[in-house]
């Protein structure tokens, strides 16, 4: 008798899918080390002058920033996950899907309209004044909305969705037994919360507050608009406006330990905490409330939507109206910026999800023993880019580009016998790349679990059929993917367009996009103009937040 030792896959089939796999992965760490590289080239002296008179500030006011964040994040999205789980009350509906809002406003959008709303001059303490009977800003002013503690406060509002997700769905699958014993020994309602939905959802509050300080070191803007000087705002001071992109590399070196830090603190605080739900429990039935106590619980839910999407699409409504009824319409530089947003959000959607089906793909082929340890491996680590801060990956992107373009060009030069040019530095080329390397996970997640609903035995029967690996994933795999890659190609899209501190770093010369004229207008204190391109971004980012809306919107599965 025949023994057969490996059938399925072959070494054959699996070996496009595993060199491409590793290829990706490799170009994601290249990034990490020419980081490195180029911060051996540094300015000892320029290092030694900033880190005595800048990074000290820096540093204390990043872990503010983080600390803050994560807590107001933590509080508000576990908060109104609980009682939306818990009760019913007028709006709880809306409210339930409302919340997740503030996800389509990117953090340098929020910051653009508070700081026109809350300017001296802005139409809130214009009104205040009317109202007081005092004739100017230099009678009556609201402190300075330049702090710290508005970016905390803003980006808390804005980010805290990533917490509220994961723990409603735990606080939705929870089971009403496990309410009910605590109740029968003499729990209220608060210790019941506190001793035992709390500790079940302590992973999914950790993992969401996680991705909140994450986003909260990769900000750019909103720090740079609010004057808060932070680990990131520095790092891209010193690239673009000291010159010095190795001491810059420097500094990103430590935001990027930073960033592995938060992550391993993450792991280790989730680390053998899985809980299971036996078979034939009965899932919490939310209590209605009524009267004052419904309404109290309307207002602390509604608080977050209106501070975090509210209050500033509704100002940015109305300045778009106001510029677009005006005679000088919307110019055509803004247009301009719009279509180059588009094509490049494009162009990045097209490759993350080609590449995140290519590391699906392979870590789905091979399933067996040390093969797929290795291959999980493969496939986390193409995944890393967006754990990495965007001012972080574009200096290391730098470095990356400069080495490639050397070589391009000594081949051009041999070959041909022509002048350098830029292949990938400086052009849209190198944009693209970089922006496909950081939302690759964006993609991938969404695409793994696509193949996750496939079954294996459909990918036997094919291969019992004679179909290669190849062709099993054009004929079987991409049909039943298509809602898996429609809903990763949307959420690329919206990030890339949305993308600021990698396009403002890595544009060409003269190029803009949505998120760098509002950067450029809010800088330059042109609010009107901005907020056309600023209510584009947040219409488009509407949709993912609708699909969000709908996935959560279907019953938890219950056995």
């Amino acid at each position: 008798m025949t023994t057969i030792t490996r059938s399925w896959p072959t070494l054959a089939s699996g070996r496009f899918a595993t060199l491409a796999a590793f290829a990706l992965a490799v170009c994601v760490a290249i990034p990490l080390l020419g980081l490195g590289l180029t911060a051996m080239d540094a300015d000892p002296s320029n290092g030694l002058h900033l880190l005595e008179h800048v990074i000290p500030t820096a540093a204390i006011n990043t872990l503010l920033l983080i600390t803050g964040v994560a807590l107001i994040a933590a509080v508000v999205g576990t908060g109104c996950a609980w009682l939306l789980a818990s009760y019913t009350f007028p709006g709880h509906t809306v409210l339930s899907w409302a919340l997740l809002l503030p996800l389509a406003m990117p953090s340098y959008i929020v910051a653009y309209a508070y700081l026109d709303l809350l300017h001296p001059l802005g139409p809130l303490q214009e009104s205040l004044r009317a109202l007081l009977g005092y004739s100017g800003p230099r009678e009556f002013r609201l402190p300075d909305v330049r702090s710290l503690v508005s970016v905390i406060v803003l980006l808390g509002f804005v980010l805290y969705p990533y917490v509220y997700i994961g723990a409603r769905t735990v606080f939705q699958m929870q089971s009403r037994n496990l309410a009910d014993a605590a109740r029968s020994l003499g729990e209220s309602r608060w210790g019941v919360l506190r001793r035992v939905a709390l500790p079940l959802a302590r992973p999914a509050i950790v993992a969401g507050a996680t991705l909140a300080v994450l986003e909260a070191l990769n900000d750019v803007g909103a720090s740079e608009m609010m004057g808060v000087q932070t680990l990131t705002t520095v790092i891209y001071s010193t690239w673009i406006t000291r010159n010095d992109i190795g001491t810059a590399a420097q500094f990103a070196i430590g935001v990027l330990a930073i960033v592995l830090f938060a992550c391993l603190l993450e792991r280790q605080a989730r680390a053998r905490r899985g809980y299971s739900t036996p078979d034939g429990i009965r899932s919490a039935n939310p209590e209605r409330l009524s009267g004052a106590r419904a309404w109290a619980t309307v207002l602390l839910t509604a608080l977050p939507v209106v501070i975090g999407f509210l209050l500033p699409a509704a100002y940015l409504s109305f300045q778009a109206g106001v510029r677009i009824s005006s005679a000088a319409g919307i110019s055509s530089d803004l247009v301009q910026a719009a279509g180059n947003s588009v094509a490049i959000a494009l162009a990045v959607t097209a490759c993350a999800v080609a590449c995140s089906l290519v590391l699906a793909w392979a870590a789905r082929t091979w399933r067996s023993g040390r093969s797929q340890r290795i291959m999980r491996l493969v496939f986390v680590a193409g995944n890393v880019g967006y754990a990495v801060p965007g001012s972080v990956l574009a200096i290391g992107m730098l470095a990356t580009f400069a080495a490639s373009d050397g070589v391009l060009n000594a081949l051009r030069s041999f070959f041909f016998d022509a002048g350098p040019v830029l292949w990938l530095g400086g052009s849209l080329t190198g944009l693209v790349i970089a922006c496909t390397i950081r939302m690759l996970a964006v993609s991938s997640g969404t695409i793994e679990s696509g193949f996750a609903r496939i079954p294996l035995s459909l990918d036997l029967a094919a291969r019992s059929l004679g179909e290669s690996s190849l062709a099993t994933l054009v004929r079987v795999h991409l049909p039943l993917l298509r809602p898996a890659l429609a809903a990763g190609a949307l959420l690329v899209l919206v990030d890339a367009i949305k993308e600021l501190p990698l396009t403002l770093m890595l544009r060409p010369m003269n190029v803009e996009t949505l998120a760098t004229w509002i950067y450029g207008e809010a800088a330059r204190g042109s609010y009107e103009e901005a907020s056309i391109a600023a209510l584009a971004i947040v219409l488009v980012g509407l949709a993912p937040v609708m699909y969000l809306a709908r996935t959560l919107a279907r019953p938890p599965r219950r056995t």
